[in-house]
C-alpha cells in the first residue's frame, strides 16, 4: 500500500469494532501455539522413565521447532509482505495442527521428531504473522496495549500447559501420550480461530455492498458497486513485486534495530530453553518437588505476565523511557540464575524475579520494535527476527542438553545442572549487553523516540 492509503485504512480498521474480536481470535490462536510448543515440558520426566530418551533427546524435541524456521523465518516475514497476515495465519494453524498430531502419534522417536519439526513450520509463522495483522487493525496509539493483550493471552497458553499436570492430572497418571493428544486438541482449536480470522479479513477489503432497500437510486447502486470494483482493483495494484520486497534488503535496516533484534535472539535463547525444556525436571531433580509443584512454580512465571504485561505496557506508554525499562527487565535474568545456582532460596523467588522480567521484555520489545521499521516493511523485519531467533533456540536448547548429558544430570546427580545453568547466566549477560546498547542509542540523538512517552507515528524511521 501507499503510505496514503495505508494511512486510511487503518484509521478505518481503528474505528471498526471488529478489531476486538480480530484481537479474542487472534489471542486464541497464539494461546493455542504457545501450549503446544512447550508440550514437552511437563513429561520430560515421563519421556525419560518411560521410553529412556536422553537428556539431548528431550532437548531436541524442543530444540527442532526451531530449525525449519532457520531456513523460514525470513520468506515467512516475506509473504506476509506479500499476501497478508491472515492467509498465512491460517496456513500456519493447518500446519501447525498436522505436527501436533504426528507428535502425540509420537512412536517411534523419530515420528515424534518429525511432528515437532512440522509444528516448528507453523510456530515461526503464526505469531509474526499475528502480530502483523494486529498492527493493521489498532493504529500506533492503540497497538501497545493490543500487543500486550495479545501477549497475556500466549502467557495464558503457557500457564495452562505448566498447570496442566494438575488440572489434567488423570491424563499423566496414563503416561506420556495422553497429555500430547490434549495439546493436538488444542492446535485444532487454534486452527478454527485461525479460519474465523481469515474469513473476517475476507470482508475487511471490500467496500460496502449496493444498497438493496427500495428506496436505493440506479446511481446509489451503481456507485456502491464501483466502490466495491475499486477497493479489489487497489488490492491487486498494491501488491509489490517480488523484487521490490528483496531491493528493500533487511540489511539496510539501522542500528536500533540490531540492537533490539539481539535482545530478541539472547532473551529467547536463555527463556525458552530453560522454561519450556529443563525447568520443571530441574526443579524436580534439583529442588527435589512433585512433578505438579514443579510445573505449579514453573507456571507462575506465565500467571504473572497474564496480568502484568499489560500494565507494563501501558506504563511505558505514559512515562516513554522503553529502552531503560527494557534494560531493568532483561537485568532480571542473570541474576534469576545466579540464585538459582548458588543459593538454596525457594524457587518461588526465581520464579518472581524471572516473572516480571517475562512481563516487561515482551510488553515493550514488540511494539517498540514495529516503531523502529518502516510499516511496508515490519513483516520482512519480523521475520529476520523470527530467523535469528531460532538459530538461538535451536542451539541453545542442544548446547544445554549436551551439558546436561556430559555432567551427567539427573535425580542421583542433581549438581550435574551447574554448568546448564552457568551456561544460560552467560547468555542473560550477552543479551544484558545488547539491551544496553539499544538504550545508549535510543538516549542520543539517533533515537527513535522509544525513550519518549506516546511517540509520534508521523516521523517514519530512516534506514541506513
Amino acid at each position: 500500500m501507499t503510505h496514503a492509503r495505508a494511512g486510511a485504512a487503518a484509521a478505518g480498521d481503528e474505528a471498526s469494532p471488529l478489531r476486538w474480536i480480530v484481537l479474542v481470535l487472534s489471542a486464541t490462536a497464539i494461546f493455542s501455539s504457545y501450549y503446544e510448543s512447550d508440550a514437552i515440558g511437563p513429561i520430560a520426566d515421563l519421556l525419560g522413565r518411560q521410553r529412556g530418551f536422553t537428556q539431548s533427546q528431550i532437548g531436541d524435541l524442543t530444540a527442532v521447532i526451531s530449525l525449519p524456521n532457520i531456513a523460514l523465518a525470513l520468506l515467512n516475514g516475506v509473504l506476509i509482505d506479500r499476501y497478508g497476515p491472515a492467509r498465512i495465519t491460517l496456513w500456519a494453524a493447518a500446519i501447525g495442527f498436522v505436527g501436533a498430531a504426528l507428535t502425540a502419534i509420537g512412536s517411534p522417536y523419530e515420528l515424534m521428531w518429525i511432528g515437532r519439526f512440522v509444528f516448528g513450520v507453523s510456530e515461526g509463522a503464526i505469531f509474526i504473522s499475528l502480530l502483523a495483522g494486529l498492527a493493521q487493525w489498532f493504529s500506533q496509539a492503540g497497538i501497545a496495549l493490543a500487543a500486550a493483550v495479545f501477549l497475556s493471552l500466549a502467557r495464558v497458553g503457557s500457564f495452562s500447559l505448566d498447570t496442566s499436570p494438575t488440572w489434567a492430572r488423570p491424563l499423566y497418571e496414563r503416561g506420556w501420550q495422553p497429555p500430547l493428544w490434549l495439546g493436538a486438541g488444542i492446535a485444532g482449536l487454534g486452527l478454527v480461530a485461525a479460519l474465523l480470522l481469515r474469513l473476517i479479513d475476507a470482508r475487511r477489503g471490500k467496500a460496502p455492498k449496493a444498497p438493496n432497500a427500495p428506496s436505493a437510486t440506479a446511481a446509489e447502486r451503481a456507485g456502491a458497486a464501483e466502490r466495491a470494483g475499486a477497493a479489489e482493483r487497489a488490492g491487486v495494484a498494491d501488491r509489490m513485486p517480488w523484487s521490490a520486497f528483496w531491493k528493500a534488503a533487511t540489511w539496510r535496516f539501522d542500528a536500533s534495530y540490531w540492537y533490539i533484534l539481539g535482545l530478541h535472539v539472547l532473551y529467547a535463547a536463555v527463556f525458552f530453553p530453560f522454561r519450556q525444556t529443563y525447568a520443571i525436571e530441574y526443579f524436580q531433580h534439583a529442588k527435589h518437588l512433585t512433578l505438579q509443584q514443579a510445573g505449579n512454580v514453573n507456571s507462575g512465571v506465565f500467571a504473572m505476565a497474564v496480568f502484568a504485561t499489560p500494565l507494563f505496557g501501558l506504563l511505558a506508554d505514559r512515562i516513554g523511557h522503553r529502552a531503560l525499562l527494557l534494560t531493568a527487565g532483561t537485568l532480571l535474568l542473570p541474576v534469576t540464575f545466579v540464585l538459582l545456582g548458588l543459593t538454596d532460596f525457594s524457587p518461588w523467588i526465581s520464579t518472581l524475579l524471572m516473572g516480571v522480567s517475562w512481563s516487561l521484555v515482551p510488553a515493550i520489545i514488540w511494539p517498540s520494535t514495529t516503531f523502529l521499521v518502516e510499516p511496508r516493511r515490519l513483516g520482512t523485519a519480523l521475520g529476520m527476527i523470527t530467523l535469528l531467533q531460532n538459530v538461538g533456540l535451536w542451539s541453545s536448547n542442544r548446547v544445554a542438553g549436551w551439558l546436561a548429558d556430559r555432567a551427567g544430570a539427573g535425580p542421583a546427580n542433581p549438581a550435574g545442572y551447574t554448568t546448564m545453568l552457568w551456561f544460560f547466566g552467560l547468555l542473560s549477560l550477552a543479551a544484558l549487553t545488547s539491551v544496553t546498547l539499544l538504550w545508549w542509542r535510543e538516549s542520543g540523538t539517533q533515537g527513535h523516540g522509544l525513550e519518549r512517552a506516546r511517540p509520534s507515528a508521523a516521523a517514519a524511521p530512516e534506514a541506513s
